[in-house]
């Protein structure tokens, strides 16, 4: 079968395109004709080696993809030929990629496309919004009618957190480019700030001063500015790191005011995480949601200039290799 794979970590230009024995499915596996991956930051971390991961030689790279059931093994239900599926954690632990005409996956991995959700932008969506889900539900813990502060609200894993919290019954404070307001107004925000302002300033005169949640999608907030905005036992979580990877707040503050920072990276998401977020992006694409990622396709054969482009934030359009 055709492949991108690598037989050693390093550079994008390390990664080859080529033939790899089809897989042979175990008894709780499915193995599915790819269509589409997506392509992330994590997978440049992978496919380098910054982030230390179990992998085998040769190795597929990739972790997002949907494709249709071709096989299912002895014990596996709920799956049969011809569903369409997707998958978003595979490519690390130990578990090969699918950026191959083919790949093996676990069952408890493997989630139907909703009906009527076309696959493409599904798959283009699921790692941002499987953080966002994550985070919510998980690390937060999210209280209905509670305060949430979502910086970078106009990228690709903001407008996650945006649709989500509003339905998650939370109000929603969002920072971005002046230009983006109309569509964050659309997607869920009640009070749209800009960003190249200061965000005390703009709180303070804000309805919503002050916030349960905070999350910076785009690394450019301090945590001192964060940890600011929040009420007494509010709620810190880094997705990325600040653009001054040193912080420096005020400690009494902090901890007298019982505030939490949390850091999460969804590789190290439990497996009952990724179940639980699965089913809520399904729900949520159902109805409509988390569908409106601008997208580039390109062909497999080009997941070398894909992982380059992303290495070098030269495409803000989300790039699908396709098969």
């Amino acid at each position: 079968m055709k492949a991108a794979y690598i037989t050693q970590n390093g550079s994008a230009k390390d990664i080859i395109i080529g033939d790899l024995p089809k897989p042979q499915i175990a008894e709780d596996e499915v193995l599915i004709k790819v269509n589409a991956v997506s392509v992330n930051h994590v997978d440049t971390f992978v496919r380098s080696g910054s982030f230390e991961t179990d992998t085998s030689f040769p190795f597929v790279i990739g972790r997002d993809a949907v494709g249709e059931v071709v096989e299912t093994g002895a014990n596996v239900t709920g799956f049969s030929e011809g569903n369409w599926v997707w998958t978003n954690s595979m490519g690390y632990q130990g578990r090969q990629g699918v950026t191959s005409e083919f790949a093996a996956i676990p069952a408890d991995r493997l989630f139907h496309v909703p009906e009527n959700v076309d696959p493409i932008q599904l798959v283009a969506s699921i790692h941002s919004s499987a953080t966002a889900a994550i985070v919510l539900k998980n690390i937060f813990k999210v209280q209905s009618g509670s305060a949430i502060l979502i910086e970078g609200a106009a990228g690709h894993v903001g407008t996650k957190f945006v649709q989500m919290a509003h339905i998650l019954g939370l109000k929603v404070v969002t920072t971005s480019q002046r230009k983006d307001f109309d569509l964050l107004d659309r997607l869920g925000s009640d009070d749209c700030l800009d960003y190249t302002k200061s965000l005390s300033k703009q709180l303070e005169k804000s309805t919503i001063s002050q916030v349960d949640y905070a999350v910076d999608t785009s690394g450019k907030v301090s945590l001192a500015d964060n940890l600011r905005a929040l009420k007494l036992g509010g709620q810190v979580c880094l997705i990325t790191a600040p653009k001054l990877e040193k912080a420096t707040f005020n400690v009494r503050k902090f901890y007298t005011q019982s505030k939490t920072i949390h850091g999460f990276v969804i590789s190290n998401a439990s497996l009952d995480q990724i179940q639980e977020a699965g089913k809520f992006i399904n729900r949520m694409m159902a109805d409509g949601y988390l569908l409106e990622d601008d997208v580039l396709e390109k062909s497999y054969t080009q997941a070398a200039w894909a992982h380059q482009k992303l290495e070098e934030n030269a495409k803000k359009k989300k790039i699908l290799l396709k098969f």
